[in-house]
């Protein structure tokens, strides 16, 4: 195994992590902006305003973007034991 390959296998495990994290990062990112300008706006200082929206949106979130996060990972790994004989060979 040269070092090409692990760099390669790296490189292929960041992107997917990459793509996992998006959908649940951009909603939280997105709905604290919003809580924000609202906070900023009324002047209110509550931190559970901001907790609680950014919990249930994630959470609605991970939900409808759950079985694509799946499908993504399992593709990775099958990959990933389908190249073995190749990456040890």
């Amino acid at each position: 195994m040269t070092s090409d390959v692990v760099l390669d296998i790296f490189r292929q495990a960041l992107i997917i992590v990459g793509l996992l994290t998006a959908p649940l990062l951009l909603s939280g990112l997105v709905i604290g902006l919003i809580i924000g300008m609202f906070q900023a706006a009324t002047q209110i200082n509550e931190m559970t305003l901001s907790f609680v929206p950014k919990l249930i949106v994630m959470a609605i979130t991970a939900i409808m973007t759950g079985p694509w996060m799946m499908r993504v990972l399992l593709t990775f790994t099958e990959k990933l034991f389908r190249d073995i004989p190749m990456i040890i060979g």
